[in-house]
């Protein structure tokens, strides 16, 4: 069978390790009625994935399946040519693809790549290598319109870093002899050079305090929702990634991973991204949160070094939280803190809460701390940034606001 429109080809790590082309009929079939290279190309790919999911997080391994899965569907269907025979005019061309895609390899919403069909998985129909979807707080009353599909910078520069991470992996494999998409990065002409003055995805104190008094009132309300309160308070005060607050197949928080030093400081160790573990400090300010959480379990006091109980418990069933159901508690906080604080201060004011994600939390905390003058250098630890010259990047703002304060004075006259 010809293949005339994208289909998936990688199912998820947990699947692709188990991988069989029996559970797969139509990729068989793909494969049999093409080019051998196909095949060949597809089980580059896999073996790439298999590493990647193999010595990264999940997140990584969704992230680099979903450029090197389109990439080989381009040269499949589009460019019809062996990705060891591309150039570098090759990989602009791919990059011209990637800014305007046909509007047939477009979807508007999240869907799964496989279904299970008479036992065997078939490739959903409503799944789609790009996507565009309507702005967060939009989603009511907005049209999406696919010609209208542009990638940001980020998801551009985040392509060419998997296509030459992919590439690389051939290369040490003896697969291929170069890194075209290393050379034609710089060569791109839809990258912009940026001097932009950054704008940090982040709660305003006032906004954070309606998230933080929404949460407790709901737990106040109903113990059911101290598990709330808990992450909210925990994503933002500890600067955590909502994936270092879930269950993984590598790693289960537990309460024994908070811990106190002779000094009697607290802290909790945390396995965040680059498989790295790290000790975050723990506020005094935050204690009571958690004491709170863990007396609605029923469980005494502070935790101890040893104590396996897990972190955030599911409410039904057995183990800790996914990173999905964290962020549906999240979100649950933000919209009715929003209800509140558009109630009493109008829907201006409240908008950022309806764009919100749980990782603006980890920003909003990090940015707090660093106008409250707490040294750059023990923040950038907790946030567990290689390099404190990526917090100096990503958070500091100092020498901006001086800049539009100093702006303000200009005069007309």
């Amino acid at each position: 069978m010809p293949l005339t429109k994208p289909v998936p080809l990688y199912p998820t790590y947990v699947d692709l390790c188990e991988f069989d082309f029996e559970d797969y009929p139509e990729l068989t079939k793909i494969f049999s009625a093409n080019e051998s290279w196909w095949l060949e190309q597809f089980n580059w790919g896999k073996l790439f994935l298999d590493y990647i999911g193999r010595n990264k997080s999940s997140h990584t391994y969704e992230r680099f399946r979903n450029d090197v899965e389109r990439f080989l569907l381009w040269s499949f269907i589009v460019k019809q040519k062996p990705i060891d025979q591309l150039r570098k005019s090759d990989l602009l061309e791919y990059a011209d693809f990637c800014w305007q895609p046909p509007v047939t390899w477009i979807g508007t919403s999240n869907q799964e790549r496989f279904k299970i069909t008479n036992g065997y998985s078939a490739a959903n129909e409503h799944w789609f290598p790009f996507k565009i979807q309507a702005p967060k707080s939009l989603k009511a009353d907005f049209v999406v319109d696919k010609k209208k599909y542009r990638p940001s910078q980020q998801t551009l520069s985040s392509m060419f870093t998997a296509i030459i991470v992919f590439y690389n992996h051939l290369m040490a494999e003896d697969i291929c002899i170069g890194n075209p998409a290393q050379i034609a990065k710089k060569d791109c002409r839809h990258f912009i050079i940026d001097s932009q003055v950054k704008e940090i995805k982040r709660l305003t104190a006032s906004q954070w305090q309606y998230v933080l008094d929404t949460a407790v009132e709901m737990a106040d309300e109903n113990p059911m929702f101290e598990r709330n309160l808990f992450v909210i308070a925990a994503l933002k005060t500890l600067f955590l990634r909502i994936s270092e607050l879930s269950e993984r197949e590598t790693w289960s928080p537990t309460m024994g991973h908070f811990w106190q030093d002779d000094d009697e400081n607290w802290w909790l160790k945390v396995f965040g991204k680059s498989r790295k573990l790290r000790d975050i400090t723990v506020p005094t300010d935050f204690l009571p949160f958690l004491e709170r959480y863990r007396a609605s379990r029923s469980l005494l006091g502070l935790p101890a070094s040893n104590e396996n109980s897990v972190l955030v418990e599911k409410v039904r069933g057995q183990g800790g939280m996914t990173s999905r159901h964290l962020r549906r508690i999240v979100q649950s906080v933000f919209d009715q803190a929003y209800e509140n604080m558009r109630i009493s201060e109008g829907p201006n004011k409240a908008l950022k809460l309806k764009e919100a994600s749980a990782h603006w939390l980890r920003h909003t905390g990090a940015s707090m701390e660093i106008e409250r003058g707490r040294p750059l250098k023990d923040i950038s630890e907790d946030l567990g940034h290689a390099s404190m010259a990526t917090t100096d990047t990503v958070y500091v703002q100092s020498e901006n606001k001086k800049r539009a304060e100093s702006g303000k004075k200009r005069k007309v006259d």
